[in-house]
């Protein structure tokens, strides 16, 4: 075997393995991650708390009366588009559940606090909020329907 044969092979390989540990992890719901927290004192762990609750003001809609899934998109991006219509399907077979999408581009102060790193990027919020989860990626619907009953377990 000539060594570009070996090099074609190895790249391939590579390539797979790649592909099938992304599809893997791809618009999984794996949890949240803390909102680096280096606070010192009380109040300042208050403080960083409080900036992992979403408001009104900071959405710039209403929340959901029993959870809200709110995600991130861009422009040219495909996987956004299939993953609005799986939120809006979603939205309309639960009662209570609001799905609000929010361009990353206009909302970069959000992307930077929330650590948005890629689109879609679908948050699951409670009634009151907080981030319950998070997917990177096309999520699916089983996937976002069991994460809106932690959500909504959570509250209860």
């Amino acid at each position: 075997m000539s060594p570009g044969i070996i090099v074609l092979i190895v790249a391939v390989a590579a390539g797979v393995a790649l592909s099938v540990f992304k599809s893997r992890f791809d618009g999984r719901f794996r949890g949240t991650h803390p909102v680096r927290k280096a606070a010192v004192r009380e109040q300042d762990a208050v403080e960083a708390e409080d900036k992992v609750r979403l408001t009104e003001a900071d959405l710039g809609a209403g929340l959901g009366e029993r959870a809200t899934l709110l995600q991130f998109s861009s422009a040219f991006c495909a996987p956004c588009r299939a993953t609005r219509r799986t939120l809006a399907e979603i939205e309309s077979m639960v009662d209570g559940v609001r799905h609000l999408e929010l361009d990353a581009e206009s909302h970069l102060d959000l992307v930077r606090r929330l650590d948005i790193l890629r689109t879609p990027t679908v948050l699951v919020l409670d009634a009151t909020g907080a981030i319950v989860t998070r997917a990177s990626g096309q999520p699916r619907k089983p996937d976002v329907i069991a994460a809106l009953g932690m959500a909504v377990d959570r509250v209860a």
